[in-house]
């Protein structure tokens, strides 16, 4: 049984996940934190840097369950109060503009459908 001390010590805390994924790792770190702590806190607090240097904390996005934080509605990761088991994700910037490669598949694409229409016209 836990006393009282260690019961009052547990309930100031509220348990939140930090997790961070590259295509070939990842990481989710669990740690207990006070309420009130933001999401960016929480990311500095779970010390995700020492697994995975290159991330630059203060300027990451963040998100909350595929919530990107400061979007939407959604307060910025420095406003937003942690809920218990909530899990902040750090995103990776893109490497490309998915609308601009969605654009190019489908000009390619037109150029080849307008290709074979040239082939069968000229092979009939």
């Amino acid at each position: 049984m836990l006393s009282e001390d260690t019961s009052e010590a547990l309930s100031e805390t509220i348990v939140v996940e930090v997790a961070y994924a590259l295509p070939d790792k990842q990481k989710i770190i669990s740690l207990q934190v006070s309420p009130g702590t933001t999401a960016r806190q929480a990311v500095r607090e779970s010390n995700i840097v020492a697994v995975f240097p290159e991330i630059d904390v203060d300027a990451a996005i963040l998100g909350v369950f595929s919530h990107t934080l400061g979007t939407k509605g959604m307060p910025s990761a420095e406003e937003y109060v942690l809920k218990p088991m909530d899990r902040v994700e750090i995103y990776r910037p893109l490497i490309a503009d998915p609308k601009e490669v969605r654009k190019q598949r489908a000009a390619k694409a037109r150029e080849e459908r307008a290709a074979q229409k040239a082939q069968q016209k000229t092979g009939k």
